[in-house]
């Protein structure tokens, strides 16, 4: 029996890097040499709070790497092709499948959270679910596709035009890519706002025009004289907490278009004269969940691609520390202490 090495998670805070089986892959499947894997949002409370589907569990869900086995039927894919993984296994069979709307199949598995995922050397996927990265790209950057492509799902569902002043809350690793996309689509100008001075010296290096800071009491002084008191055309929420979600409301424009990226962890509510935003001003307001489109796995994924390869996205100050994949726990004891990680962790296996 072949064998490799994993990051198993046994239970809240108990991961371990162990020998495990090596997956074996079906006609249309194709195994995957992990190179580089990382550490999402989602990730933290399953493996520090309660929050995986199941145990044990391999995790991860943001990877590339290079293939080294393809099932008989597959021809787009070849043995040595750099590949990103697209992680969700959609049925293609139910009607929102069918429809092109795979990210709310309700029958679907998700690598690293329903299957088997990428903390671990070899991973198998669907070959259809195999995205080939430009020569020029790297591995690292290749991990950073599923999330870049949650944005660029996010920015399509809302309809985003360039031209318009945009408003993006939240600097963590979402939020950054937003505003790296929403440069790139031609966005007139670009203000973000976060609690964390170093997250805005990060967006101000990244082509943000203007930084606020909203632990600063005047910071809805400036919002009004940039906007000259009518508000964004575009704003966008990538933080997903109470203050965030309520400041995209408060700072819209009248018919303005509001995305909630963001996924909060805590119940919010909404006072009355908070929800009258919505009414007054008659905004269009959306969500947005993964990043899919038709043809599977999506356009998002192809213009990911293409904006790495052109240099359009920048990664470096997005990562906190990329480590082997045997020191994850210690990785996961450290998110425990507040501050101490500044960015996104990665794996290079």
């Amino acid at each position: 029996m072949k064998v490799l090495k994993a990051a198993v998670l046994y239970g809240p805070k108990d991961i371990r890097y162990e020998e495990v089986e090596n997956p074996i892959i079906g006609d249309e499947e194709i195994l995957v040499k992990v190179k580089a894997t990382g550490v999402c949002g989602s990730d933290i409370p399953r493996v520090l709070g309660n929050a995986a589907r199941y145990y044990p569990i391999i995790l991860g869900h943001e990877f590339s790497g290079e293939v080294v086995e393809i099932g008989k039927l597959v021809e787009h894919i070849k043995v040595g092709d750099r590949i990103s993984g697209a992680p969700l296994l959609p049925c293609h069979k139910c009607e929102d499948c069918l429809r092109g709307h795979y990210s709310q199949c309700r029958y679907y598995s998700f690598i690293g959270s329903r299957t088997s995922g990428a903390w671990a050397e070899y991973v198998k996927m669907p070959a259809i679910n195999a995205v080939k990265l430009p020569e020029n790209v790297n591995f690292i950057q290749g991990a950073f596709f599923e999330p870049t492509t949650v944005v660029l799902h996010a920015l399509a569902v809302m309809g985003f035009q360039g031209g318009y002043d945009v408003a993006i809350t939240g600097m963590g690793t979402i939020g950054l890519l937003t505003l790296q996309c929403a440069r790139a689509l031609g966005a007139k100008r670009i203000v973000v706002f976060d609690i964390d001075d170093e997250r805005l010296n990060v967006a101000k290096e990244y082509g943000a025009d203007i930084c606020l800071n909203t632990k600063d009491e005047k910071f809805m002084e400036i919002v009004d004289q940039v906007t000259h008191g009518r508000g964004f055309e575009m704003v966008i929420e990538a933080a997903g907490v109470e203050f965030t979600e309520k400041l995209c409301l408060e700072i819209a424009a009248n018919k303005g278009n509001v995305m909630f990226i963001g996924t909060p962890s805590k119940p919010i509510s909404l006072e009355p004269r908070e929800f009258e935003h919505i009414n007054r001003k008659e905004l269009t307001v959306r969500g947005s969940w993964m990043s899919y489109s038709a043809p599977f796995p999506g356009r998002e994924w192809e213009l990911a691609g293409y904006y790495f390869e052109k240099g359009l996205i920048c990664t470096e100050k997005l990562i906190d520390r990329i480590i082997p994949l045997k020191e994850i726990g210690k990785a996961f004891e450290d998110l425990t202490v507040p501050g101490k990680v500044k960015g996104k962790i990665l794996m290079e296996v």
